[in-house]
């Protein structure tokens, strides 16, 4: 195997290698691994059918952890666990997509990560763009550091793609799955480092009301707005990012716990159909 690193700040793509052998080969399967945790977001091109069947994708990924099964999203009904995003010109509501985030974080245990495989996509346009988000940390200025310590971020779903859901249905989902609470600044579990941890889903502080930043409430509302729209910013910085263009069978393997991802909808009127393997991860923790 060999890793093509693809910018300075995240990504590497893969070389001679079929993610069909990890399953078998241990060895193989810990260098993947060990290169996922290093450049947080992992690339290979030509996994097709006879290389990745799609028992073997869920393989791979089960390899990792349990598999998530999406609260919205229907999997594949050969692969349960295999979640199918299909995007359709017949479908326009379904492209409601395009923001920074991590995957599901309005769960109290979002996923640890995801194996996704590119089935069909159109000639151009539809790239997904992944963003370092321990490096959004470690470049956020001292002082906001300091600001940003200990505080608590409360995570909705009705923060970002339920705008594109009718209400009762909206209303139902928020009833199964009441909003989360997650560290501003996480702690990853295997690397130890510090992860600027808000996105799209983070609607509000829950810890931010204290005698040492609000005079008054008016002081709650504009401060800690201003404050949560400056951090889910960050991953915006070109500087963070990584931008892969899809080919059929292309496949990309993320760490869920320290990036954010943005699929770009630039490409309607054509289809764009992918499979994912999402892996159960832990609650956050500082």
């Amino acid at each position: 195997m060999r890793v093509e690193q693809l910018t300075c700040a995240i990504g590497a793509e893969l070389h001679d290698v079929n993610l069909g052998d990890a399953v078998r080969d241990d060895g193989l399967f810990n260098d993947i691994y060990a290169a996922l945790l290093k450049f947080k977001v992992l690339f290979l091109r030509d996994q097709d059918f006879e290389k990745l069947s799609r028992k073997d994708h869920m393989a791979f990924a089960m390899r990792m952890g349990q598999l998530e099964t999406h609260p919205m999203v229907p999997s594949h009904p050969e692969a349960p666990g295999l979640v199918q995003i299909y995007k359709t010109p017949e479908k326009p509501a379904d492209r409601y997509e395009n923001s920074w985030h991590c995957d599901t974080t309005f769960r109290e245990a979002p996923p640890m990560g995801a194996v996704l495989r590119c089935i069909e996509c159109p000639p151009v346009g539809g790239d997904t763009m992944w963003a370092n988000m321990v490096l959004a940390y470690e470049k956020l200025p001292e002082y906001v550091k300091q600001e940003i310590e200990g505080l608590i971020a409360s995570h909705s779903f009705n923060a970002s793609f339920a705008a594109a859901m009718p209400q009762e249905k909206r209303l139902a989902m928020k009833t199964q799955y009441p909003d989360a609470e997650h560290p501003v600044v996480r702690t990853h579990p295997e690397t130890g480092e510090k992860v600027l941890f808000v996105n799209a889903f983070a609607t509000h502080f829950v810890n931010y009301h204290s005698e040492g930043r609000v005079r008054f409430g008016q002081d709650y509302n504009k401060g800690g707005s201003d404050l949560m729209q400056y951090l889910i910013s960050q991953a915006y910085n070109p500087e963070y990012q990584v931008r892969w263009r899809w080919r059929p069978y292309s496949v990309a393997i993320w760490d869920n716990r320290c990036t954010q991802h943005y699929a770009v909808m630039d490409y309607p009127p054509c289809h764009r159909k992918m499979e994912r393997a999402a892996i159960v991860g832990d609650k956050p923790f500082r």
